[in-house]
């Protein structure tokens, strides 16, 4: 893929994507968002690919949307920027592989919120959190005021969201926006080594663990058991689900074929 701020290195099964804008700290504007979605996509449509590292270039993950093109928008421009980064940050939260965003440095505003939007977040030792569009006269656009409080709880979600403090990374870990926290120079490793426990089980059982995850969650419970239900059956059903519990019932390794 040909892009000017955004790079896709492929090693195995891993896609390891790379928001390379550092003289602006990977600030998301219109050309970076476009090619982000045509990163995931290519990911998402390459079988080889079971996994993905999203991370930033230089001391930033993503130090936040431009906001110089967004000083330039309407109310009605605004609106439709913000309904155009939402679906982008939808399709990378329901990508039927794992996700990972390896925050090297400043995660703030839309970068936050494209954090929030991937399945796990490892921390370096120098990320930093952060929701701060109120002091900027504005709000989160891309489901910052959504996310977040799903993944914190309400109450603390509302503190950073309305006060735009930064959250230093091991605040992070202690509140469960991010789910470790790592020396610097070892995140991406970090990053490979839960991706290498993912590669050693079924990926078709993994798409379902996801899919169950995205849909569930805004449900009830009793409806997201049921979805949950749903898929178990197919799980079961498949020749992964027969060569898995055929090799634990025989003491032997299985191999998965993601059918």
């Amino acid at each position: 893929m040909s892009s000017k701020n955004v790079s896709i290195e492929r090693t195995g099964h891993t896609a390891l994507i790379t928001i390379d804008r550092p003289k602006a700290l990977n600030a998301l504007n219109r050309e970076t968002m476009d090619e982000l979605e045509a990163a995931f996509r290519a990911v998402s449509e390459d079988e080889a690919i079971r996994g993905v590292i999203l991370t930033g270039a230089g001391r930033a993950f993503v130090a936040g949307a431009d906001v110089s093109e967004i000083a330039t928008y309407s109310a009605i421009e605004s609106k439709a920027f913000a309904h155009r980064g939402q679906e982008i940050f939808a399709g990378i939260e329901s990508l039927a592989k794992p996700v990972i965003a390896a925050v090297n440095g400043f995660a703030l505003g839309g970068g936050c919120e494209l954090a929030l939007s991937c399945h796990m977040r490892v921390a370096s030792e120098k990320a930093v959190f952060g929701l701060p569009e109120v002091t900027l006269g504005i709000m989160p656009g891309y489901g910052g005021t959504q996310r977040l409080p799903r993944i914190v709880g309400r109450g603390i979600a509302t503190e950073i969201a309305v006060t735009g403090r930064k959250v230093p990374a091991e605040e992070a870990a202690r509140i469960g926006l991010a789910n470790k926290v790592v020396p610097h120079d070892e995140l991406i490793e970090e990053c490979e080594k839960i991706l290498a426990q993912v590669y050693a089980v079924s990926p078709l059982a993994v798409g379902y663990v996801l899919d169950a995850i995205h849909h569930g969650l805004p449900m009830s419970l009793e409806e997201g058991c049921a979805y949950e239900a749903g898929l178990f059956g197919l799980a079961c059903g498949s020749e992964d689900g027969a060569e898995g519990m055929g090799a634990f019932l025989e003491k032997r390794k299985a191999t998965f074929q993601g059918k």
